[in-house]
């Protein structure tokens, strides 16, 4: 049994879903991991990690829409606007999706369906450097 850890960092640009499926997949490759579970962990609390459809962009475009429209921008709806319009907003939507996901590897192969990717999804403005935790419990 092994258990290997990896600090994984995004740099951001606005409201979007990053996709870093291939960078997880090479990870598992130079580490020649056969058997396990790998959980991702993002350390924040104004973005979020999604398995999500990786073909059509506009599950992305309806996503984010679909999100705003949930939690909208508006100052006036909250308490907690500290940091400007899509704070309280941001926490709201990472409150509803995923800050872990865990997976399967089997065989050296993460175990995702034919149009899935594994998504940072981004609620803030601004530009962020996100961390996201790669921790692998198996076999190599």
């Amino acid at each position: 049994m092994i258990q290997k850890f990896n600090n994984f960092k995004i740099s951001t640009n606005g409201q979007k879903l990053y996709e870093f499926t291939d960078q997880t997949i090479d990870w598992i490759k130079k580490n020649k991991f056969k058997n396990g579970i790998l959980n991702l962990s993002i350390q924040h609390t104004s973005a979020s990690l999604i398995i999500q459809e990786n073909a059509d962009p506009d599950v992305q475009t309806d996503l984010i829409n679909y999100f705003n429209k949930l939690a909208p921008m508006d100052n006036k709806l909250y308490i907690h606007t500290t940091e400007g319009k899509d704070d309280m907003p941001a926490h709201i939507k990472s409150s509803l999706t995923n800050n872990q996901i865990s997976l399967s590897v089997e065989n050296g192969k993460l175990l995702l369906g034919t149009w899935q990717g594994i998504y940072l999804f981004e609620h803030r403005l601004n530009p962020q450097t996100r961390t996201i935790i790669h921790h692998f419990l198996g076999e190599d």
